[in-house]
């Protein structure tokens, strides 16, 4: 959920709610090559892995910055809650709303993903040139990625596939929900409201 959109800071910088299940984790290992993204327990246990080392939240309020161009994923470190924390993203936060909540979002709403929510290679082709600006992965180099994306992207454009489909752009989930009061130190840590 958004609780500070990209839409109020002209694009810099987004804040977004973030749950894990227990045992849960990002999709893979990647780099943001502009922007920084921080991390801010609100409960449970969550541990950030940067370039190597691991960093665990264990405390509200506590907090990890990943900066631009670092490989990192998050995992939840709690076996048996889910554990919640706020997610800032800035630099192009703008582009990653709209990869991550649109474009990502309406693949996944249209079941144009597999059982772990990835899209096909066609599709991920055209999707990761048009954000390679805000998201890479990390599994291969990108330089081999993104000769391999170039060369499906045409094939993959004539088959209909968008690398930021405007439908998506446009779109509104039908689901709601009340964004979770933040205890007091978090909500101090990120300049929010009390």
């Amino acid at each position: 959920m958004v609780r500070a959109p990209a839409a109020e800071t002209k694009g810099q910088s987004s804040v977004l709610d973030l749950y894990v299940e227990p045992g849960g984790f990002a999709a893979d290992y990647h780099v943001h090559p502009v922007s920084e993204e921080r991390f801010t327990l609100v409960r449970g246990r969550l541990r950030v892995h940067i370039d190597g080392r691991d960093e665990t939240l264990t405390e509200p309020g506590q907090h990890v910055a990943v900066p631009p161009a670092t490989m990192h994923r998050f995992f939840s470190a709690s076996d048996h809650e889910e554990t919640f924390a706020v997610v800032e993203f800035r630099n192009r936060a703008d582009r990653f709303e709209n990869l991550l909540l649109c474009q990502l979002f309406g693949l996944a709403e249209d079941g144009k993903v597999d059982e772990r929510g990835v899209p096909s290679l066609l599709q991920r082709s055209v999707t990761m040139l048009e954000f390679s600006d805000v998201l890479r992965f990390t599994s291969r180099p990108w330089l081999l990625q993104r000769t391999v994306y170039t060369a499906l992207a045409p094939v993959a454009r004539l088959l209909g596939h968008q690398g930021c489909n405007p439908e998506y752009l446009g779109r509104t989930s039908g689901e709601t929900a009340e964004l979770e009061a933040l205890p007091p130190e978090v909500a101090r840590r990120l300049g929010l409201p009390t």
